[in-house]
């Protein structure tokens, strides 16, 4: 397939593109900088775009946005959003007004979407949260309409916590708990809903090829843990103690609104649609792609 990608540096995207050049798809790779070479095409995701630049193609994989990563100040905020919602809308936009459109978008969204819901099991059927991140969620995939208007079949993957050793949370995690300091966050009850980068690779190439699969889909392994779950399966894996918890007004304290959205909330996502098209999953279990990721 001839494929047009946005976020192709970030740490999903880093994963993927091999990924899709190696099943032997033509990939030209959208970028905020001058084009350096014919498989780039320079683009603002705040600016509209022309489109006959993105005509032509026969899919296209959106994961551009600011990291989330970092205290929320209102200017960030206004990133993580603008980031999302507007590139998501311009992009979208111009695709629709193509002379050729493509057959399919395959674009990024987030399980943040559910807001902070406890034990509940969630599938893409679940209403939405209500708190910052459900917000942008809502808008972000929301400004697909206009591709899904044009009868373009839009794929919108709620990614879980990606777990990929170079880049995302876990980088992050695994100094403290090598040092045997690490614990759990807060109570420790809260859901985390995990998925290897491999599976997120996975979802991708899989979500191009399946026609059924169209609208919200949980891209998430089909095991959710609690957070002291994580904590004690992580410190097995690296054969380390850990009995240090953060407690909740630390984290506050430390990450303000970005701790409290992201790691003491609790969303209990499973994987219902990605299940239901056939997709096997390459780490359905915690403690298998930890070993995956840490033992190579």
């Amino acid at each position: 397939m001839k494929i047009l990608a946005t976020g192709m540096s970030g740490p999903i995207g880093s994963a993927v593109l091999p990924e899709l050049i190696s099943a032997g798809h033509s990939v030209t790779r959208m970028v905020r900088r001058p084009a350096a070479s014919a498989d780039e095409l320079a683009w603002d995701p705040l600016q509209a775009i022309p489109p006959e630049q993105v005509s032509g193609y026969d899919a296209v994989i959106h994961l551009a946005g600011e990291t989330i990563v970092g205290r929320w100040t209102a200017a960030k905020k206004k990133r993580i959003r603008d980031s999302r919602v507007l590139g998501t809308q311009h992009l979208c936009q111009a695709l629709a007004r193509a002379p050729q459109k493509p057959r399919c978008l395959i674009a990024a969204s987030a399980t943040g979407y559910y807001g902070d819901r406890g034990a509940e099991a969630l599938d893409e059927t679940s209403a939405p949260g209500n708190n910052f991140l459900a917000g942008v969620c809502r808008e972000w995939e929301a400004a697909t309409t206009p591709l899904r208007d044009a009868a373009v079949r839009v794929v919108n993957l709620r990614f879980g916590v990606v777990l990929s050793p170079r880049g995302g949370a876990l980088p992050k995690m695994l100094p403290a708990f090598r040092m045997g300091v690490g614990g759990r966050v807060g109570s420790g009850a809260q859901y985390w809903s995990w998925v290897s980068i491999a599976d997120i690779t996975g979802a991708v190439l899989h979500a191009l090829h399946r026609e059924e699969l169209r609208g919200p889909v949980n891209a998430v392994a089909p095991t959710p843990v609690t957070n002291l779950e994580f904590t004690r399966v992580l410190g097995s894996v690296l054969r380390r103690p850990t009995l240090l918890p953060m407690p909740a007004f630390a984290v506050r304290a430390a990450f303000g609104q970005m701790g409290d959205e992201l790691l003491l909330a609790s969303a209990r996502v499973l994987p219902s649609k990605l299940q239901s098209s056939g997709y096997e999953f390459r780490d359905p279990e915690l403690g298998g792609a930890l070993e995956n990721l840490l033992r190579k």
